[in-house]
């Protein structure tokens, strides 16, 4: 996009704020360089980033993009075998974890289930190399220290190294502390020339012997390396060469460990730097509260309640900007300082923002165009160097606008034709305005011309606006009236200072009644187009939350014919094998009586009758055959409206009516639940009349409710069929809370139980455990 339209819509502002929110040098860069994309593909891959990043920052703090500098240098002179500097590799190792640490974010969002476009797979094409990693971590700490683990002869040097010190500040502490103390000017052990040396009075410089390394600026202290420690400062110096000699080599070794690599290094820090980017995209959208929008590659730009990103939200004046689908230009009137380029601007900035992937500050399901560029004439750019008048300069903009806009360009310009005579400048604004229509670019003027407001109406694809101006107060509201010119207010404002009622009215009547008329009928389509967009909007999102609701119950659906059929296969299994088992017992009883009738023994009474008993334990008894039973059963038996006790729970209630063969629906005071019927216990008339009418049950302890339910392990059907059960008998413990532990597994429980507490009126809200605490393994509920 042009240069000059980015600066005066201070689209700078907005890069430097995002810039302020990366962490990586990489990062840091691709903000700078951010520029509007005119590509459809590109800009909504960029905004499916952003939000990819804003779900990651919401649900878990954000990519751990720690701090780091560009390795591109140290790679490039990697290639030509050049040997980097403790710091250069310590950078590297730096990159290298934070790719560990950024996949292995990615995988635990994978394993939460968390739904990306497009940043997961980005992820994957980071190259972790464990080994060179690790290695680098144990030889190089952060600061650049080659550290003792580098080598086992690093370790040794510095042992050495450290056990002459040590001898060496022994033998200088007797001279400092004993009798030779007199001697020195001060009783301190101090280095000159990497060599450790005593602070001697001049006139006693031989006492010590040794050599002179310096002296002080009087002359009256000469530092004396003292003949008795000079061998031991040579030893130290050649283990300190040594020390050197294999840091070097050590640096030489990780260098040349690491050249074959540079091309996975680079794509690692460039990913890097692009995880950063979109982080600090999420995070200054969630600062600015902005909102994804919606791509029109027809530029059928509609910004709902949108404001300009550099206002303070909480005191920026909203408004709702549209423009090409019914219309191509509009035209702004209204009073000064009412808020007329503050509209224009954000317009422009806002869709400069939303095509360079950036979030915008407007309410959702906001759409903007796909603009090739944006042109703004805005402010006053006279210039004394130059000798351009006001209009002169405006003129030279607007000539260099006209030749470069096309149909896909946006125009904006702020007091067209201001700054010559009024009628001729009326004039130009509209022949200019025609000129910009006539190449079907999109147009949005400010200006105070009445005649303009004449041209909203007769001209096609052109509509009027205004900035609302408060009569009672004589303050403007800020606030943009799409589809009604603006007004004088002059007579208002003149009734309000206190002229005559009378003479405002009168030159009332001579304003045409038309006029008056059709800025009303006007004012009442805007209204009513306001409302259609708003309901349009609200359906989107209603029909979207259908189609994934349809999506999870078509899924849901189909694991239940799943898991139906696998309980049928396993019943018709079950019942074969009883089959078989007692067609197996029976064979073997007839065998035996067989074997003793060819025996030709005599086959006594009592085994025929103990092997015919054998064959009728093989089928269970017929509750029917027995009269007794069967009226002691027809008791039992439950019906509709009749009193039951639940036994769990210790409370009274009426069964409504059967769900299944052996579950009823119990109205318990204002709940009803699902019972199974081996926990109800019929209660007679009798026992009504000896408790009488208003006996209140207590439970018992063995009724109680733990405050937690351990779903682990559960099939989906008998999980829920639990927690229904489970959040019912809770609620009449009367606990203010219950945690209901699914785990983690699939998410399809997890899944499950969300929906279930959404539709649950007694549920207040709920939400996920703490981290400590199971996570989004559990779910906490709470209830009104």
């Amino acid at each position: 996009m042009n240069k000059k339209g980015l600066n005066t819509l201070e689209y700078a502002k907005i890069i430097q704020r995002l810039a302020a929110y990366m962490t990586t040098d990489m990062g840091h860069k691709l903000a700078l360089n951010l520029l509007p994309s005119t590509d459809y593909a590109e800009v909504v891959k960029s905004l499916a980033e952003t939000k990819d990043a804003s779900d990651l920052l919401r649900l878990k703090g954000g990519i751990p993009v720690p701090s780091l500098i560009d390795i591109t240098p140290y790679l490039k002179r990697l290639e030509i075998d050049a040997t980097l500097n403790a710091k250069e590799l310590a950078a590297i190792g730096r990159v290298l974890r934070a790719t560990s640490d950024v996949k292995r974010f990615f995988r635990n969002a994978a394993d939460e289930e968390i739904k990306l476009q497009y940043l997961a797979q980005e992820a994957q094409k980071l190259a972790t190399l464990p080994e060179i990693s690790q290695r680098l971590l144990k030889s190089i700490e952060n600061d650049g220290h080659v550290t003792d683990e580098a080598s086992r002869l690093l370790a040794s040097l510095r042992r050495q190294i450290s056990a002459t010190e040590a001898e060496i500040r022994s033998r200088l502490g007797n001279f400092v502390k004993g009798k030779s103390a007199k001697y020195l000017s001060d009783a301190l052990v101090t280095i000159r020339n990497e060599r450790y040396v005593l602070p001697v009075k001049a006139e006693y410089r031989g006492t010590f012997g040794g050599i002179v390394h310096d002296q002080s600026s009087s002359g009256q202290t000469l530092f004396i390396e003292p003949q008795a420690i000079v061998d031991l400062n040579n030893r130290l110096r050649q283990q300190q060469a040594a020390e050197k000699e294999e840091i070097k080599r050590i640096l030489v070794e990780l260098s040349a460990m690491i050249a074959p690599y540079t091309a996975e290094l680079w794509h690692n820090a460039d990913l890097l730097g692009k995880f950063d980017f979109v982080n600090g995209k999420a995070r200054f959208a969630h600062e600015l509260k902005a909102t994804q929008p919606l791509v029109s590659q027809e530029n059928d730009v509609y910004l709902r309640q949108v404001w300009h990103p550099l206002l303070d939200p909480k005191k920026a004046v909203k408004n709702d900007i549209a423009i090409g689908k019914d219309y191509q230009a509009m035209v702004i009137t209204g009073p000064n300082t009412g808020g007329k380029t503050i509209t224009l601007k954000t317009l422009g900035l806002v869709s400069m923002m939303g095509q360079a992937g950036l979030f915008i500050p407007a309410n959702e399901n906001s759409r903007i165009g796909l603009f090739d560029d944006i042109f703004a004439d805005i402010g006053d750019e006279q210039s004394i160097e130059q000798s351009l008048s006001t209009f002169s300069a405006h003129m030279t903009t607007i000539v260099e606008i006209l030749n470069h806009i096309d149909e896909r360009s946006l125009v904006l310009f702020d007091e067209l034709g201001a700054g010559t005579d009024p009628q001729e400048g009326a004039a130009l604004a509209i022949a200019i305005l025609d000129a910009v229509g006539a190449k079907d670019s999109y147009v949005v003027a400010t200006t105070h011309y009445p005649e303009l407001k004449a041209y909203g109406y007769e001209r096609p694809q052109t509509i009027n606006a205004s900035m609302e101006f408060d009569a009672q107060t004589l303050q403007p509201t800020y606030r943009l009236l799409i589809g009604i010119p603006g007004r004088s207010n002059a007579f208002d404002i003149s009734k309000r200072l206190g002229l005559d009622p009378s003479i405002v009215e009168a030159a009332r009547q001579l304003t045409a009644q038309d006029s008056q008329d059709l800025n009303e009928m006007i004012a009442d389509l805007v209204a009513k187009r306001h409302e259609a967009e708003e309901e349009k909007a609200d359906f989107k999102k209603y029909l979207d939350e259908s189609e994934s609701l349809y999506e999870d119950l078509k899924k849901a659906f189909a694991s239940y014919q799943q898991e139906k059929e696998h309980m049928l296969a396993q019943a018709r299994q079950q019942a074969n094998e009883i089959v078989q088992n007692a067609q197996q017992k029976a064979d073997a009883v007839i065998s035996d009586l067989h074997k003793m009738q060819q025996s030709g023994a005599n086959i006594k009474e009592n085994e025929l009758i103990d092997a015919k008993s054998r064959l009728n334990a093989l089928e269970q008894p017929m509750l029917k055959k027995n009269k007794v039973l069967r009226r002691a059963k027809q008791q039992q038996e439950f019906h509709e409206n009749d009193d039951v006790m639940v036994k769990t729970y210790g409370q009274r209630g009426v069964l409504v009516k059967k769900l299944g063969q052996h579950e009823w629906e119990v109205q318990l005071g204002i709940l009803k639940m699902k019972v199974d019927e081996n926990d109800l216990e019929k209660i007679t008339i009798k026992e009504q009349t000896a408790k009488g009418a208003h006996t209140v049950v207590k439970r018992t302890a063995s009724s109680h409710v733990s405050p937690k339910l351990d779903l682990r392990g559960q099939r989906y059907e008998e999980a829920m069929t639990n927690v229904d059960r489970y959040i019912d008998a809770a609620i009449l413990a009367g606990y203010p809370s219950v945690t209901l532990v699914h785990g983690k597994g699939t998410g399809a429980l997890r899944k499950g139980i969300v929906a279930y507490l959404q539709q649950n009126r007694a549920v207040k809200h709920f939400e996920f455990a703490p981290p400590n605490a199971g996570g989004n393994g559990a779910t906490i509920v709470y209830f009104k």
